[in-house]
């Protein structure tokens, strides 16, 4: 059964991006030069550009002088079943940092300290009362100067009274996972949840997401042997990540995955 024409229009262009025939910043040809060159509705097109838009390969420029471009296809690969590793050497946003680098990218991210009130899910994740006060640490994390996920991580307002340099409105150097450890509170269990949806305003805007671009939530509940110390939100722009996650004897799975072997 031959695929529906907008799949085929899609194919046809994204292998002209792959090519290098269509380069990063190039302008698509218009709506009409597109419905006359694959003799297809304008609807047929929109859908074939909108496919495009959510891979992450065009984007919609307004104004008169945009129109559909070309963009940078940045991948991160995002390994969950190692990050935050509280036995690692380095702090969270150096391995972070570390993973983007080996990944041939450039790093940097901005970050903000507040105080907030828990919404009624993330309160029972951390076993207080909604409304409660708690930390949130935030980071904006880019990729090549592209905004690609932001983290955000929140501790209960009693613990970060009893380690106070969680109100820090600084980077930890060794890491907040670390840094609980080393006061006794050190995260002995995880609980790992995904989530798909479309974002939030305030996460399209942080972002940068076309319309119609989906997010992938990872969060973290992290517990020390007596309760919940803190639940760390990271929302992935859905056009520019990958997640992946190991189990078992990493040495096997290293054989038939180049990948997981150079790291």
């Amino acid at each position: 059964m031959p695929l529906p024409k907008y799949r085929q229009i899609a194919d046809e262009i994204r292998q002209q991006i792959k090519s290098g025939r269509l380069a990063v910043g190039q302008r698509l040809p218009t709506e009409p030069q597109l419905q006359q060159q694959y003799d297809a509705s304008r609807n047929t097109v929109r859908d074939a550009t909108a496919v495009l838009v959510n891979e992450g390969l065009i984007e919609r420029v307004p104004g008169r002088s945009g129109g559909m471009m070309v963009r940078e296809k940045v991948t991160l690969t995002f390994h969950a079943h190692r990050a935050e590793m509280p036995a690692g050497p380095r702090a969270e946003t150096d391995a972070w940092r570390s993973e983007v680098e080996r990944q041939g990218y450039e790093a940097s991210q901005q970050f903000q300290l507040t105080i907030e009130e828990l919404s009624t899910d993330l309160a029972e994740r951390l076993l207080v009362e909604p409304e409660s006060a708690a930390v949130l640490r935030r980071c904006v994390r880019y990729v090549n100067g592209q905004p690609s996920s932001v983290q955000d991580t929140y501790y209960p307002m009693d613990l970060a009274n009893e380690v106070r340099e969680l109100l820090s409105p600084r980077d930890i150097p060794q890491g907040t996972t670390r840094l609980l450890a080393e006061r006794g509170h050190s995260q002995v269990g995880y609980y790992d949840e995904y989530i798909s949806r479309m974002p939030t305003p305030e996460e399209a805007t942080l972002l940068g997401l076309q319309l119609g671009t989906p997010v992938l939530l990872f969060i973290r509940t992290g517990y020390t042997s007596k309760r919940p110390a803190r639940v760390s939100v990271t929302v992935f722009a859905g056009d520019r990540n990958r997640i992946v996650s190991t189990h078992g004897d990493p040495v096997v799975i290293a054989k038939f995955r180049q990948e997981e072997a150079s790291e």
